[in-house]
């Protein structure tokens, strides 16, 4: 069979190559007149997927490496008679390490602890529930609001939503959607962020428009910080909110060699399904062997989250990323959009904590607890 995909999907030709003939294209190339012979599409959130891309084509099958699938017309797919693949939950323990990234970033910044702080989970799916225990590895105090979960588990663990204004910290981990009594369009509005206490730390890693833009900005001030991975109409996102945020990065927060590659093999898996084939080979097989970080004494002689913060650093430069996309402000309007495409396609994928190993001669068994927790390997 034929199969085309974005150029961008890790390991694209090296899996999908086992099944038929692979042809690797730009995402600006994935058109109708490209894909028109062919029976297999692969594509990232920067395609949309709708009639009038795959109406004269022979595609049965679309897979996205994404988590989302609000840049496809489902409808049509289903009427069409054409199959879809997603990656559910491939990138989210990208996504949980780099909320606590980016929290170590900004209690060392802010000069706070993380410890006994509470953090509002609002969406307790793959992602949050997974930020919900790394959160609980440092010390801090989950509030989880879910009302489908609640709703089919009955359990009193999910909050109403008013139950989390007064969390020190909040992030957003829900999927965009328009319509329903759980539709998380705008569901940050003028009135969520008057009920916010203040001080608040805000982090968006979900998408952009589950936060209205303009309350936002009306409301920056109430903020402690603001943490913004994703943005109202990328990729030409608001310059202004920009200058305000403390952490800004280019839609990269499950950007990482794991959650790639974890896309990869669920489509890889759901298309072996579709063709009725078996194949025991992963992709995650081609993935590089772990490194090794010998923690120095001086390390486990400092506090428990100052040692985690300084190992996390030596894995992860998050201001390198937030330094690289406030670039963008001193380009010219016409350039921007270009520009935030190109961080994304050409990012560099970051290795996950289960990648490295901690080499200890001397570690306290909480420490070493704690960072097992978070994902590392770890060894005396």
């Amino acid at each position: 069979m034929k199969i085309i995909g974005d150029e961008n999907i890790a390991l694209l030709k090296e899996t999908f190559s086992r099944l038929g003939e692979v042809i690797a294209l730009p995402s600006h190339q994935i058109t109708t007149e490209n894909i028109k012979d062919a029976e297999v599409l692969l594509i990232r959130s920067v395609t949309k997927i709708d009639k009038e891309l795959l109406r004269e084509t022979s595609i049965k099958f679309v897979g996205t490496a994404t988590i989302g699938i609000d840049h496809i017309d489902t409808n049509y797919l289903k009427k069409a008679g054409i199959t879809l693949a997603s990656a559910p939950g491939a990138n989210s323990n990208a996504v949980a390490e780099y909320i606590v990234t980016c929290l170590l970033f900004l209690a060392k910044r802010k000069k706070i602890t993380l410890r006994d702080k509470t953090i509002g989970i609002i969406g307790v799916g793959n992602i949050g529930s997974k930020v919900a225990k790394k959160c609980q590895a440092l010390g801090m105090k989950p509030l989880l609001n879910d009302p489908p979960l609640q709703r089919k588990t009955k359990n009193k663990k999910y909050l109403p939503l008013e139950k989390l204004f007064k969390a020190d910290i909040i992030t957003l981990h829900t999927s965009l959607t328009y319509e329903g009594q759980d539709a998380t369009y705008h569901l940050a509005v003028k009135e969520f962020f008057s009920k916010i206490k203040q001080g608040t730390i805000l982090i968006n890693t979900s998408r952009g428009n589950v936060i209205d833009e303009l309350a936002l900005l009306e409301s920056i001030e109430k903020l402690k910080a603001l943490v913004l991975d994703v943005w109202v109409n990328e990729s030409n996102i608001n310059m202004e909110l920009l200058k305000k945020v403390e952490l800004g990065t280019p839609h990269i927060a499950g950007y990482s060699m794991e959650g790639k590659v974890n896309a990869t093999s669920m489509l890889y898996k759901a298309l072996l399904k579709f063709v009725n084939k078996k194949d025991e080979w992963v992709p995650t097989s081609l993935l590089l062997p772990s490194k090794k970080i010998k923690v120095c004494d001086t390390f486990s002689q400092n506090d428990d989250e100052e040692t985690i913060e300084k190992i996390v650093n030596k894995i992860y430069d998050l201001e390198r990323d937030d330094s690289n996309l406030r670039k963008i402000l001193n380009l010219k309007l016409n350039e921007r959009s270009k520009y935030f495409e190109e961080l994304r396609n050409n990012y560099k994928l970051r290795r996950e904590f289960c990648d490295t190993k901690l080499l200890f001669e001397n570690c306290g068994n909480g420490l070493l607890q704690k960072l097992k927790k978070l994902g590392f390997l770890c060894s005396h």
